[in-house]
């Protein structure tokens, strides 16, 4: 069973892997499968039936021959072992060659074999060290308290298997505390060739109402980057260009969302944010990080009459920081949303800005929690655009599982693109030929992208994304197996970036597409999208 689980595990996943994850994955799938094989034997050992076919079976086994039967399994299983990793290593180069990647050689990918072992029985062993302190825990118990078998045994077990959780528990505090320490200080460094901006349209600059130094890493690069004038002036030549205003409030500059929320609204005010033809909110990543990618497209379809607004929640990275906390992410984008709404239900409506939101990853789950149904955003807002959302966002699953009969989960349709779109290229904004109702909600989700598939309900349960291969994909199909593809997903999510653009977790040339389906400005064409574009490309 543990080789079982080793070489299914080779499969192909969603992603291409090299030798270092998959010695990874099949080692913590070998264990497991070998978890299974003993329980399983366990089991069967309770079946009197089962009992007398083994003692006739080896009754009628020669001496010679028994005695030579694990070294024959033991044999059989290594060479399965190496036949699937010469076998994964064909599936590794379809799937590089798929999405343009140099392929991996055989023999880098026979390092997994020994490296999957190693995982295997460290982990075999850490479960029958458990195992063993449980027992002797059973035994104390029966023969100093006199307790029953059956009651001693229960009893132990219970006692190992919360020592064992509080001991995880206290170093996965530690654990987090230091990770919590350590990006604390890297917050304070900065990006190479960062510096404070001299326009008073940004945060940290002379007059802010938030100190440079207190912004954090991402902050700092954030509000220091931008289209310049010429490339605002080039990418739409009819227009007077301003000066974009991007406003960020970190994570030391207020101790509580609600607190952040309201001093961003005081830079909006300050940097004259209300006042311009878009106001674009951004739910950050963990580490407070923003897109560039995400916001230059806008400020240059709109001449740099935008506005963007982000605050910062968190030091952790994006996938520890959902992993563990992401609420905050929630919290952060809710007290910000509520903040701007406030202040421009004050303002004429004829003079509101266009208020768009934004996410991506952890941040599209953040920013859409502010919003309670696809109806509820297209009350509140004038578009919206979430990248990468995962299997978490409470309105992306609601509106996947309700999508039009007949379109599959990697590219659903939901009321024939009426109100809302899912797309993984820049053709699929476009395909359903309804009109598309403003205001507009745009998903950008590729059918390889881990971070949208992965959920804990892979475990046990294959959903529909992963019974479906993409259409006119080169690449071998992923099939779903109990416990295995859980693992396979999980290393995929730290893989996730590793791929070139527009495959996995990587939308960056596909925002600018986003952007001009969601919210473009009055008559606006093909010529300017790829005058924008190749702005962006220099």
């Amino acid at each position: 069973m543990g080789t079982l689980f080793a070489v299914v595990a080779m499969t192909p996943s969603l992603l291409p892997r090299d030798w270092l994850y998959q010695g990874l994955v099949s080692g913590i799938s070998g264990a497991l499968g070998y978890g299974v094989g003993v329980a399983l034997a366990r089991v069967l050992r309770l079946v009197p039936a089962w009992r007398r076919l083994v003692a006739t079976t080896r009754g009628r086994v020669p001496t010679a021959l028994a005695s030579r039967q694990l070294p024959a399994v033991v044999a059989l299983c290594a060479a399965a072992v190496v036949a699937m990793l010469v076998v994964g290593a064909g599936w590794q180069r379809a799937m590089t060659a798929a999405v343009g990647m140099p392929p991996p050689s055989t023999l880098d990918w026979l390092r997994a074999g020994p490296l999957l072992v190693l995982i295997a029985v460290v982990l075999v062993l850490a479960a029958r060290g458990v195992w063993w302190v449980s027992r002797r825990v059973d035994a104390l118990l029966e023969r100093r308290l006199h307790w029953p078998h059956a009651v001693a045994s229960v009893v132990a077990t219970v006692l190992v298997l919360g020592g064992v959780v509080l001991v995880n528990d206290v170093l996965l505090h530690r654990v987090l505390g230091a990770a919590d320490a350590a990006f604390a200080a890297r917050n304070a460094d900065d990006h190479p060739g960062v510096e404070r901006p001299s326009a008073a349209e940004r945060s940290g600059a002379a007059g802010s109402l938030v100190a440079w130094e207190s912004l954090g890493r991402e902050g700092r690069r954030f509000v220091a980057g931008g289209p310049s004038t010429d490339d605002l002036q080039t990418a739409v030549p009819d227009a007077a260009p301003a000066t974009p205003v991007r406003v960020y409030v970190g994570i030391e500059n207020a101790g509580t969302a609600g607190e952040r929320a309201a001093l961003a609204v005081e830079e909006l005010e300050r940097t004259g944010a209300f006042e311009r033809q878009v106001l674009l909110l951004v739910t950050t990543t963990g580490s407070g990080w923003v897109n560039e990618a995400a916001v230059a497209p806008l400020e240059l379809m709109y001449a740099g009459d935008t506005a963007a607004v982000a605050t910062q929640y968190s030091y952790l990275p994006s996938w520890l920081s959902f992993l563990v906390d992401r609420s905050r992410a929630g919290q952060e984008s809710r007290a910000l949303t509520a903040a701007v709404e406030e202040h421009l239900a004050g303002m004429p409506a004829d003079e509101r800005p266009l208020l768009l939101a934004y996410g991506e990853s952890l941040g599209s789950y953040g920013s859409e929690t502010a919003y309670a149904s696809l109806a509820d955003i297209r009350e509140r807002t004038d578009g919206v655009l979430w990248a990468g959302p995962p299997d978490a966002n409470p309105v992306w699953h609601a509106l996947v599982e309700r999508r039009d009969p007949g379109t599959p989960a990697v590219a659903p349709v939901y009321a024939s693109g009426l109100f809302v779109r899912f797309a993984g290229d820049a053709a699929q904004i476009t395909t359903p030929t309804t009109r598309w109702e403003p205001p507009r909600a745009l998903y950008l989700q590729h059918a390889d992208d881990p971070v949208v598939w992965w959920s804990p309900d892979v475990l046990l349960s294959a959903p529909d994304r992963l019974r479906e291969q993409p259409a006119g994909t080169d690449r071998p199909a992923m099939r779903w197996f109990p416990v295995v593809t859980f693992w396979q997903l999980t290393f995929d999510l730290l893989n996730a970036k590793s791929v070139p653009d527009g495959y996995g977790h990587n939308y960056d040339g596909l925002v600018l597409d986003g952007w001009v389906g969601v919210v473009p400005p009055d008559g606006w064409t093909v010529t300017d999208t790829e005058r924008v574009r190749a702005v962006l490309t220099r």
